[in-house]
């Protein structure tokens, strides 16, 4: 009987088989080399998967900012900082990933700029519509400008000295994506008149062009993340102006520009300390009044004011600034004012009369409610509320990350009587009638919903990422929680038993006013000194930053369809209680 023999391919596995048997040691060892070199090749797959993969994927953070900063070519951070900003940025390192709408193209570009030139075509690139007002264009697509951007306008190239910048505001990097849209937002967010692009990839905001304009033939290059704009060149500026929203914040280095005023009555006692200065310019007159430990530096001519906001000199009162036009003597390309009507700085000197809070001493009787839909804007009026009287307020919550801020009343239960307000975002009939009185803060849907999202998965100062916006997050948000907005109004306006309506944009646009009512509806003397100092640290520690907004509309047409529906409701809602309805620019957004 012949034997069958095995396969010629078997011979070396069964081999295999009976060595690993008889050692199951080095079986075991082969198992674990193995792994190791999976895992290993799995990683390094990973990582290099994160230079390829697009913004949409994950949140990552904007640069921070710098004063002045080093640009192509060299240069470094100036001295002065940015001061009321607090925050400090040099490109040292390859740009990380940014966020950025899935129309962008990836410029796969080193991180180093090239300086030799590319040849541009002028007919085929723009300077994101030049000599036209503009909306921002990504990659060709036209975009809607945030409401504090506005529009802008390009006005031509021009020279920068790495020396000596043409624009001296702050500036931030980003040698992959950068786009025009993306400088001016920045640079409108904090107030800056003028916006320039250099070298595809850097963004500068001032308040002066301080440099002569070239060709336009030497602003060749183009933007980093968008190939149909050009920005700028080597040493180079493609300069925009800013046409810039009334609650824009105009900044020279550290200090805020406030505005054009006239003299007051009594300069003594409304300024009380000022001092003649050689060669006066806006810096010096600065850093006498934050020596001197004065919030506002008031420049007239060849001398400086300091003081504080009070009853005698409010800045309610604006002047046109060509009333300012005066050269200061130290300085080419800033105004000093003069001896009728002041040039007037907010200084990095913290206001302390409206700092201090306490609780009530005593228990109260009634109970009054501050109350809103989430991200309408609670906490921030809360944060008013609490400077401009001096009393903690509770909340409805408990929450930890606010008390760690310093909003004491998280810590006690909001029926303990020790307050004179309580935060609440509830509605429905008995959560209400538990109230004797409210304050009802409303805020257009459009923006509370985006800020609650936003807060919702990225904190009270942080921001949803990309993926949460792109994802199935955002519309389901939508879907559950635009229907609360309108049904949060109506509930608390059928049931509330005594209820101020404030609507957020109101308080925002005429601060003074509005939180001085506010103050007369919880019974309080009102004190203009407070108010005053609110007024300068109104922001707090919950403004998110611009720098992360998104660069899109988030809301499909279904989705405008139904909020445009809400809003109509609640505005025939307040309109049927003899209220004004809701601002104009609720509708269209």
């Amino acid at each position: 009987m012949r034997v069958a023999r095995e396969p010629i391919m078997a011979r070396p596995l069964l081999k295999i088989h009976r060595y690993f048997r008889c050692k199951p040691v080095h079986f075991f060892s082969f198992i674990l080399l193995y792994l190791t070199a999976g895992s290993l090749v799995f990683l390094h797959s990973g990582f290099s998967s994160d230079t390829s993969t697009t913004g949409a994927s994950r949140s990552v953070r904007d640069p921070l900012i710098s004063e002045g900063g080093g640009g192509a070519g060299g240069g470094s951070s100036t001295s002065d900082g940015l001061g009321l900003l607090g925050r400090v940025f040099k490109e040292t390192r390859r740009a990380p990933q940014r966020f950025g709408p899935p129309w962008m193209k990836k410029n796969r570009a080193q991180d180093v700029p090239e300086w030799a030139g590319r040849g541009v075509d002028h007919h085929t690139r723009s300077h994101g519509a030049k000599g036209k007002t503009t909306k921002g264009m990504d990659d060709g697509r036209e975009q809607t400008v945030h409401a504090e951007t506005s529009s802008s306008k390009y006005i031509g190239c021009y020279v920068d000295d790495t020396q000596k910048r043409a624009l001296r505001g702050v500036s931030f990097f980003d040698y992959k994506k950068m786009t025009v849209f993306r400088c001016q937002d920045n640079c409108a967010e904090r107030g800056y008149l003028y916006a320039g692009l250099e070298f595809g990839a850097e963004c500068y905001c001032g308040h002066k062009i301080q440099a002569p304009n070239v060709s336009e033939s030497e602003c060749n290059m183009e933007c980093k993340g968008e190939k149909s704009n050009l920005c700028g060149g080597p040493k180079r500026l493609s300069i925009y102006r800013l046409e810039l929203s009334q609650e824009s914040a105009r900044r020279y280095g550290s200090a805020i520009f406030k505005g054009c005023f006239k003299r007051p009555d009594n300069v003594t006692l409304a300024l009380p300390a000022s001092a003649v200065i050689k060669n006066m310019s806006v810096d010096k007159c600065v850093d006498m009044c934050t020596e001197k430990e004065f919030s506002l530096a008031a420049l007239a001519g060849e001398k400086c004011h300091c003081g504080f906001p009070t009853p005698l000199f409010t800045l309610h009162d604006h002047e046109d600034e060509e009333l300012c036009l005066q050269r200061c003597a130290g300085e080419d390309f800033e105004s000093c004012g003069n001896i009728d009507f002041f040039v007037v700085y907010q200084t990095q000197v913290q206001d302390n009369r409206c700092l201090d809070r306490r609780f009530l001493p005593s228990r109260t009787s009634g109970t009054v409610a501050l109350a809103s839909f989430p991200g309408a804007g609670n906490t921030w009026a809360r944060h008013l509320i609490e400077l401009a009287t001096g009393w903690e307020l509770l909340s409805y919550y408990f929450d930890g990350s606010l008390y760690n801020k310093g909003f004491k009343g998280e810590r006690d239960h909001w029926r303990s009587g020790r307050t004179i307000c309580i935060k609440t975002h509830e509605s429905g009939r008995k959560e209400i009638e538990a109230f004797d009185a409210s304050i009802l803060m409303i805020r257009n849907p459009y923006k509370a919903l985006m800020a609650e999202f936003n807060r919702k998965y990225g904190g009270h100062i942080g921001f949803a990422s990309q993926a949460h916006w792109r994802g199935t997050e955002w519309p389901e948000f939508v879907k559950n929680y635009a229907p609360w907005w309108a049904s949060h109004t109506l509930d608390w306006l059928k049931y509330g038993k005594k209820v101020q309506v404030v609507h957020f944009e109101d308080l925002k646009r005429d601060l003074f006013s509005r939180l001085k009512g506010m103050i007369i509806f919880l019974g309080l003397e009102v004190s203009e000194d407070r108010l005053l100092c609110v007024e300068g640290q109104k922001d707090g520690n919950f403004k998110r930053s611009g720098l992360r907004k998104l660069e899109y509309d988030p809301y499909t047409a279904e989705m405008r369809a139904t909020i445009d529906g809400l809003i109509r409701t609640v505005d025939t809602a307040l309109r049927k209680r003899n209220l004004s309805g809701v601002p104009e620019d609720y509708r269209p957004r």
